[in-house]
């Protein structure tokens, strides 16, 4: 059972740590403060548990077509496997019951006041934290003992300016739901990421003409390689990366083909130094001529779009698929160290923050395979860090050394980017074997 119910009326609740978000990482949060026993009060702005998997909840940026993009047995939390019935690339919908069934297994949801938008949350002078919120009580201010910020990384589109202006609409895929909306449309997606690539899939059903807006080149893993998932192979046997680039690229070049024969840019980094792209359906609707690749954009005009090469061409609708920033909008940025837009938040472990440590944020990673295991086991470490101070005080100050002191290595030898959606990217078996040992330090 949880440690605190819901919050319904305002009171001093100064032991329970605010746990700010019930997708998988403020689930992962509330699991693992309940299995150390430590009291915990949770705030989420849908009405449910799920996060952005709840394509109806305020703020989910899922699109009716949308599949996780890594298997379910390389995804699913350890201590609750998804069931053997569940595909293995699951919905949306099936995500959805997931989460509801831990939720409902752990008696999670009870902990959490639904409806309810932290508005702000701020440490109160004394080592404890004050957090606003406005729910169905209208706005309420609380005491904690701490905040865990769990609110997700893709819910702030990153929308970017261009030169001239477009007659047509404009969407980010944020707001993107049913491909029905391209019916007879020509379309313009901007940006061929995951979730570019995935619409451009959809829409080549329904619109007039598809165009993908490139600035650099991909890699596309298919799903499936010699008949299993792709990211189920190697796995825990990682190997060092220039032999990993190596292998997989020769690999990847004998299922998928070039695709710059398909007008792709040749990559000008080496594959794993950006999120690779898990959809090979594009490159079947290149080769089918049911869509086509275009240079970045140069400029709007009008009623269409001028190129960096000079071409032109008409649109009706254009789809922005331009990612996401880091939101944290309820804490102050110098909490976290962060020096906004462009950056992600100096944190240790992508974690810990050395202006509090009573300040904790989780989800904040992005790595190929990491999974929501990869989640829970950074709650591990916040719950077993949280116990470690009443318990192994000698061990919770060592830890607190090394918050403020140099940031390891997360890379894993790889190079990655200097992109924003970047700038929080982990090799997941460095980080991974990073977080278990200091949870193992703390016990």
């Amino acid at each position: 059972m949880n440690s605190t119910g819901p919050l319904d009326n305002p009171g001093d609740e100064t032991a329970s740590y605010a746990v700010i978000g019930a997708g998988p990482s403020g689930l992962a949060a509330a699991r693992n403060l309940q299995r150390s026993g430590i009291p915990w009060a949770g705030y989420e702005l849908a009405s449910g548990v799920g996060g952005l998997w709840d394509i109806d909840g305020p703020r989910s940026t899922v699109y009716e077509s949308a599949h996780l993009i890594s298997s379910k047995r390389t995804t699913e939390f350890a201590e609750f496997p998804m069931r053997d019935e569940v595909a293995d690339y699951p919905s949306h919908r099936e995500l959805l019951a997931y989460f509801r069934d831990f939720a409902s297994a752990h008696d999670l949801a009870s902990g959490f006041s639904f409806r309810t938008e932290v508005v702000s949350a701020r440490p109160s002078g004394d080592g404890g934290w004050i957090v606003v919120s406005q729910g169905p009580a209208g706005r309420v201010e609380r005491r904690h003992a701490g905040v865990i910020a769990a609110n997700g990384t893709l819910s702030e589109p990153s929308v970017p300016t261009f030169e001239g202006s477009f007659d047509g609409e404009i969407l980010h895929t944020s707001a993107y739901r049913s491909p029905t909306v391209f019916a007879g449309k020509r379309v313009l997606i901007i940006g061929a990421g995951n979730s570019g690539c995935d619409i451009a899939v959809d829409a080549v059903h329904h619109a007039a003409s598809v165009d993908l807006s490139v600035r650099r080149g991909y890699y596309f893993v298919p799903k499936y390689l010699f008949g299993k998932p792709s990211d189920t192979l190697n796995q825990g046997r990682p190997l060092p990366p220039r032999i990993k680039q190596a292998i997989d690229s020769r690999v990847l070049r004998a299922f998928t083909g070039d695709p710059v024969r398909f007008g792709f840019p040749q990559p000008d980094y080496k594959i794993y130094e950006s999120h690779p792209i898990v959809n090979t359906l594009v490159l079947h609707h290149l080769g089918h001529g049911d869509l086509s690749v275009q240079p970045d954009i140069a400029r709007l005009d009008g009623d269409g779009v001028v190129f960096a090469d000079g071409s032109r061409r008409a649109y009706d609708v254009i789809v922005l698929a331009t990612g996401y920033h880091l939101h944290y909008p309820f804490l102050s940025p110098e909490l976290l160290r962060w020096s906004g837009r462009g950056s992600a938040p100096d944190l240790y472990l992508n974690i810990f923050t050395q202006e509090d440590p009573n300040l904790f944020v989780l989800g904040m990673i992005e790595a190929s395979g990491i999974g929501w295991q990869g989640r829970y086991e950074q709650a591990e470490l916040v719950a077993s860090y949280l116990r470690a101070r009443d318990t192994a005080p000698t061990a919770a100050r060592a830890l607190e050394a090394r918050v403020a002191g140099p940031r390891p290595d997360l890379s894993g030898g790889y190079h990655y980017l200097g992109l924003e959606r970047m700038s929080y990217y982990v090799n997941k078996d460095a980080y991974r074997n990073a977080v278990r040992a200091e949870t193992e330090r703390l016990h």
